[in-house]
Parts: C-alpha cells; sequence; structure tokens
C-alpha cells in the first residue's frame, strides 16, 4: 500500500479472524470504503455471515455491510489484498501465519489486532510477523487503544492507534479504516504501542480478581494507577516512548478494559476473584482472555531487562500457581513502603 489515500474506496482488505473483534474491524473497513473479505475456519459460520448479513456466534443482532464478504479460503481471503488484518489469538498466530504466509500478497500492509505476548519467545505480535514471513519492519503495523468490539459495531464513537514505522503505510492505513464513528490516530511507537495492549490485560485481570473479592473504586483506580507504572517500567527499558502510555494505546485501552463488563480479561478476572479456579473458569467463558496465557511472557520479560512489575507477578502467582487471591493481597499490601 503505497501513499495517503484519502479514505478506504479502492482498497481490498483480508481479516483473517471471524471472532468478535476481527469481525468488527472487518466491519470497520467495510463502512471506510474498502472491499473486505472475512476468513473464518468453520464453514457453517461463514454460511450464516453470507445467509444472514450478521455474525450470530460473536456479534449477534449487528448487521454487516454488503460489501463484507466471508470465505473459509485463505488464498481467497487473500488474493490481490493490500492490507491483511491479523484478528487470531495471540498464542496461534505463529501456527496460523506460518500457513498463511505463501498467499500473502507481497507488499500488502499486514496489520496487527493482537494484544500479547508469545509464550515461549517472550516476542511482541510484530515480531513473530516479520519471522515467519519475512516482512521487513516498515510493512507492519499494529492497532491498539481503547477497543471494545461490541461498542465499536454498534458504531459508539471510539478513537484508536495506528502504530508503524512508515508514515505513508501508517497514513493509508488510517484512512482505510477512518469512519464517522472510528477515529484513528497514527504513531511511530510500535513497541509501546504493542506492550500497552498486552500488559493491559493483565492488569484487568488484576481489577477483574479485586472486584471478584467484593473490592470497589479506590482499590481499582489504585490498580489502574499502579499498573500504568508498571506497563511504562517495561517499556522504556524495551525502548518504547513514555508518552506513547499516557495516550490511547496506554491509558486510554488500560481503563476501558480494566473498568468495563464488556472486557474478557476483567469478566474472567471477576471470576477468579469469587474464588473459582483457571479451569472452571476457562470452561464456562467461550471467548479467549488473552492475559490469562500472556501474564507469564509479560514476566519473564520484565525478568529479562530487570523490571518490577508486581501486578504481573501476582495475576501469574493466582492464574498459575494456584496462589490464593487474598495470599496475594496481603503479600502485596504488606511490600516495603516507598516512593511512588
Amino acid at each position: 500500500m503505497s501513499g495517503p489515500e484519502r479514505s478506504g474506496r479502492g482498497t481490498r482488505a483480508a481479516v483473517l479472524g471471524a471472532g468478535s473483534w476481527g469481525t468488527t474491524f472487518a466491519k470497520v473497513l467495510a463502512d471506510a470504503g474498502c472491499t473486505v473479505t472475512l476468513h473464518a475456519r468453520r464453514p457453517e459460520l461463514c454460511e450464516a455471515i453470507t445467509e444472514t448479513g450478521e455474525n450470530p456466534d460473536y456479534l449477534p443482532g449487528v448487521r454487516l455491510p454488503q460489501t463484507l464478504t466471508a470465505t473459509v479460503d485463505a488464498a481467497l481471503a487473500l488474493d490481490g489484498a493490500d492490507v491483511v488484518v491479523l484478528a487470531v489469538p495471540s498464542q496461534s498466530l505463529r501456527a496460523n501465519l506460518t500457513a498463511w504466509a505463501p498467499l500473502l500478497p507481497p507488499d500488502a500492509s499486514l496489520l496487527s489486532l493482537m494484544k500479547g505476548i508469545e509464550l515461549g519467545s517472550t516476542k511482541r505480535m510484530s515480531e513473530v510477523i516479520c519471522e515467519v514471513t519475512g516482512a521487513g519492519p516498515d510493512r507492519v503495523a499494529a492497532l491498539s487503544g481503547p477497543n471494545l468490539a461490541r461498542e465499536i459495531a454498534e458504531e459508539q464513537p471510539a478513537a484508536t492507534v495506528i502504530a508503524c514505522s512508515d508514515d505513508d503505510r501508517a497514513t493509508a492505513l488510517q484512512a482505510a479504516c477512518h469512519t464517522p464513528y472510528f477515529r484513528p490516530y497514527t504513531n511511530r511507537d510500535l513497541v509501546g504501542c504493542e506492550l500497552g495492549g498486552a500488559v493491559k490485560n493483565v492488569i484487568a485481570l488484576a481489577c477483574g480478581i479485586a472486584e471478584g473479592m467484593g473490592f470497589g473504586d479506590n482499590t481499582r483506580a489504585s490498580l489502574i494507577t499502579r499498573g500504568l507504572a508498571e506497563t511504562a517500567r517495561l517499556g522504556t527499558a524495551l525502548g518504547a516512548e513514555l508518552t506513547t502510555f499516557a495516550g490511547l494505546a496506554g491509558l486510554g485501552d488500560l481503563v476501558a478494559t480494566c473498568s468495563s463488563p464488556l472486557s474478557r480479561n476483567r469478566t474472567f478476572g471477576e471470576k477468579l476473584g469469587r474464588g473459582m479456579s483457571l479451569e472452571e473458569v476457562q470452561r464456562e467463558t467461550r471467548q479467549v482472555a488473552e492475559g490469562v496465557k500472556s501474564c507469564r511472557p509479560v514476566l519473564e520479560l520484565a525478568r529479562a531487562h530487570g523490571i518490577d512489575v508486581p501486578l504481573t507477578e501476582a495475576v501469574v502467582k493466582v492464574c498459575h500457581d494456584g496462589v490464593p487471591a487474598q495470599a496475594v493481597l496481603k503479600e502485596i499490601m504488606s511490600r516495603e513502603a516507598k516512593s511512588e
């Protein structure tokens, strides 16, 4: 995709992943004037989208534009695409992308909607994309912000950030998804935007746990604020710009995800806080709470750089080490007093 455009008109977009956010963003692209093909794994979901004009599994009741089509054929979805949007669960990206890489158009922009850190490698999603596809960093972008899918699908006003090292590509992507209800900003800080999106899921789990334990607004505000400090410490150690964490991809995304009952991570954490086990919550929760898997690689990343991340550490203990939430809370509150 070369050079800025004034709208998405004429742009062909492939969205790989037909969950709630992938489907919502496909709708945004179509509303901005793009011709959009949505790729879903299950034939029955594609048929439902084609026949009814909505995604009954993830966005029931939301009408999808006629310029949006669905297919199970990845090659068909990717054929001639100017923009390839990746909207699969973070931990499945490498396997999926390995299969899709030979089908990618050679100069298509690769836009990540995923907010996670890869288990094992501790790589950000853009790093995984570059590694698997061989694409240069200038072709890869990430979208992050306070973007709860259902609200955007209902065309409630929202803003977001598109981060890319190539200004022209970022501007073209901005035009491709700019609608009267969805306002994208550009930013060159890919590291900060991706890290803000990944760590906020972990902090949202902490907020949910506190909510499930019966705590109120002071506790949530404290967790959000200290969580932001934790994210910024790690981000600056990895080369991110501090100002990114005060913006939409930092504070904006953090507040929305930690506060809204629409947030999967907050809702997941709430059930943990009420005493359910990780396995019990996973059995009754249909959608992926990215923070549950990303909390461990975030902690590994922080330890590798000597960064103190007590809230992330606490979430790992509750989610993966079997430590009761009450015990973790007591440990956090008994930490040594120090300057903010």
